[in-house]
């Protein structure tokens, strides 16, 4: 079975969308997982552990319209930098990123001829969590954040005490992404205020399960990662509220749609090869699939869906493969949806 939209069938799936309707690798695969070069026949993808699970759901979404088909789509991360440096190798089809590319990043793909479209995928809502078990703290501060994360509270501020006075003398245990994370780079960047400062003497994992797992099982523990590992991990975490200067706001669908869970609510995005696209039809196939199928699928995964209007936009830069990015090498914070489709719009 093949399932070959090209132009006008991505147009008709399109339309009917809008009218209402590094750790092991994950492989949607028939016959040559163990290949690590990209092949016709195979679909290559890292980068952000947040995007992950989007992209998983997807990969086996498409494999079950495919059928019997021999298809290989290879889902792995290693953070969204290190997603980076593989694509802009050329080692990858399609780069999952929690933060726009940044001009580092550009210009290394710029060097080795690697063209890409950027597509944005979904909303999160950055998540700052602690144990069920924690009694003492229901919300939190920007500045508390940036207390407790600057690079100057390495082997400085290690009480729970130290960061709000009414909370317990007790060890407080960290847990965040790796420095390859877009993650760490995105809460870095809005807490700290500059990429790379934030405190090294935390557990780190580029795995968001990892972390979750953390802190189930420390009582003392704060840790942050996407919305959606939080909302799966149900009761066993609970989420604080951030206060940016105008009282305590939880992340929630509603709190990304109203634009109140700022600066922690942030665009999701996957990076596609346009050599990839043109050369590999398995890829040009998924890649049409996912964006005129994700909006059904990323609430299930537990992130916002773009509106409509959104993969419209997307899937015209698609079909006319609009290269590059909105963005002008980094994040940018307090981005409400409708912002961020009236920059995709003019791009």
């Amino acid at each position: 079975m093949n399932l070959v939209f090209g132009k006008l069938g991505l147009a008709t799936c399109l339309f009917a969308v809008l009218a209402g309707c590094s750790a092991e690798p994950t492989s949607v695969e028939t016959t040559s997982a163990e290949s690590a070069s990209v092949s016709s026949e195979a679909v290559q993808v890292d980068g952000s552990s947040t995007v992950y699970p989007i992209t998983v759901e997807m990969a086996e979404r498409f494999k079950q319209m495919k059928a019997a088909e021999s298809l290989d789509i290879i889902v792995e991360f290693s953070g969204t930098g290190g997603g980076f440096d593989k694509f802009c190798q050329s080692a990858t089809d399609i780069s999952n990123a929690s933060r726009p590319i940044t001009q580092g990043e550009m210009a290394e793909c710029r060097s080795n001829d690697v063209q890409y479209i950027e597509l944005p995928v979904a909303y999160d809502a950055l998540t700052v969590v602690v144990n069920e078990k924690n009694t003492w703290a229901q919300d939190i501060s920007l500045a508390e954040l940036e207390t407790l994360w600057d690079s100057s509270a390495e082997n400085s501020i290690t009480r729970w005490s130290q960061v709000r006075s009414d909370w317990p003398d007790e060890e407080i245990l960290l847990y965040g992404p790796g420095t390859d994370s877009g993650t760490f780079d995105y809460f870095t960047e809005v807490v700290v205020g500059e990429d790379g400062t934030s405190r090294s003497d935390y557990v780190s994992s580029e795995d968001d399960d990892e972390l979750v797992q953390a802190v189930q099982t420390e009582p003392n523990a704060l840790g942050y990662f996407g919305y959606a590992y939080y909302k799966e991990a149900g009761d066993s975490l609970k989420a604080l509220a951030i206060d940016s200067g105008n009282g305590p706001t939880y992340p929630s669908g509603e709190t990304i749609r109203s634009n109140e869970y700022q600066p922690l609510a942030r665009p999701l995005f996957i990076y596609v090869s346009v050599e990839s696209l043109d050369n590999n039809p398995a890829v040009a196939e998924f890649v049409e699939f996912y964006m005129a199928n994700t909006r059904t699928v990323v609430s299930d995964v537990g992130y916002e869906p773009l509106p409509n209007e959104a993969f419209g936009i997307a899937m015209d830069h698609l079909i006319n493969r609009k290269v590059g990015s909105v963005f002008d090498g980094k994040a940018q914070f307090d981005l409400s949806i409708e912002q961020l489709l009236e920059k995709e719009a003019a791009f």
